[in-house]
């Protein structure tokens, strides 16, 4: 069994990035899983592939989630009167280069995953018309 997404890692609400990482194990899970699946030959060592696959990708965005929940959400909720944003968030948003760097982990996660070439369903080219 080969558990993936929230039924191997529950996540934090912060930043709503569970739904990406389930999405994520789902493509590691099939890339990896396709071929022994096709020949059922599914072993332990291709379910540890993809543990280890999206161990490292899981503890990060976990941790990430954490700096946020205790270092930005609780210390502004925790604020009296005029909130000012924290130093981290200030450097984020003066910065062009950094500016992007929250929506690309929030949105593709520090290990994107992309679905592989050999599984990859061809689009159907269309059909060619030829005026009568």
């Amino acid at each position: 069994m080969l558990c993936i997404g929230d039924a191997a890692h529950a996540m934090s609400p912060v930043g709503g990035v569970g739904v990406n990482l389930a999405v994520q194990d789902a493509v590691a899970t099939a890339n990896i899983l396709a071929d022994p699946l096709r020949i059922r030959n599914v072993t332990q060592v291709h379910l540890a592939a993809v543990q280890a696959r999206r161990s490292w990708p899981t503890r990060v965005t976990h941790r990430l989630q954490l700096v946020v929940q205790d270092r930005v959400l609780a210390v502004t909720l925790a604020e009296k009167g005029t909130l000012k944003p924290p130093l981290a968030f200030r450097l984020l948003t003066a910065t062009p280069l950094l500016r992007r760097l929250p929506g690309r982990l929030i949105g593709l996660g520090v290990r994107p995953e992309r679905v592989a070439m050999a599984l990859r369903v061809p689009r159907p080219t269309p059909a060619l018309t030829t005026s009568p």
